[in-house]
């Protein structure tokens, strides 16, 4: 069954596809990988998320039934490979793509994880597991830290993204477009900020790192 969500998410598909394709050749540049390797790369970060979620829902993977986003990701790629030296001429390019790219899958995944008929809560989390699911196998495939793993707010802004999108089409039916353009830019705005001024839970939400976990033995041990 092929399932149509309508020209907004596929052009929502579109961009994030593109987006995030770019984040892997700029992560696989720096990494000094040739072009075959980061056009891997690229369709990996591309397509990982979207493909794990239909996988978990059941639902025939998306690229399999329109070839072209694969056609989409390769094209990015090469342009990315190309513009390399543009790219990162703008601050932190790798990090606001990801925030974009996120904020466009959240609200892609959950539109249609509920055309499928899952409930609103099975939604917001396919939003999270197509958001952050490429970018992990981005970071593991070029050794980078992985943001999720990080202190800095990541998946936190696609969850509250989700179920600001949920509640809004639950609430403003009629205003879809309008909701889905509203979650998308609560989303980016939140890592942007977080990005920006390295926005982090408060330490009673942490566990404590490893330094300090090897202060409290050596103190123990005195």
């Amino acid at each position: 069954m092929i399932i149509e969500l309508g020209p907004l998410n596929y052009a929502i598909g579109v961009i994030g596809i593109a987006v995030f394709a770019v984040t892997g050749v700029l992560a696989g540049a720096k990494r000094g990988m040739d072009i075959f390797g980061i056009a891997i790369i690229a369709l990996v970060t591309a397509l990982g998320g979207g493909t794990l979620r239909d996988v978990i829902i059941d639902t025939p993977v998306f690229w399999i039934q329109h070839f072209e986003y694969v056609w989409i990701a390769v094209a990015a790629a090469i342009a990315a490979f190309f513009l390399e030296d543009y790219f990162w001429k703008t601050h932190k390019p790798l990090l606001h793509l990801d925030a974009l790219g996120v904020s466009l899958f959240n609200v892609q995944a959950i539109d249609k994880t509920l055309t499928l008929g899952f409930s609103p809560g099975v939604a917001v989390i396919m939003g999270v597991v197509t958001g952050i699911s490429g970018g992990i196998m981005r970071d593991i495939l070029t050794d980078r830290p992985n943001l999720v793993l990080k202190q800095e707010l990541y998946a936190t802004p696609i969850l509250i993204g989700g179920v600001m999108y949920v509640c809004m089409l639950y609430l403003l039916p009629a205003l879809k477009t309008v909701s889905a353009i509203t979650a998308i830019l609560v989303v980016f705005i939140i890592r942007v900020a977080a990005i920006r001024w390295n926005l982090r839970y408060p330490k009673w939400l942490l566990f404590a790192g490893k330094e300090s976990n090897l202060k409290q033995d050596h103190n123990h041990q005195k």
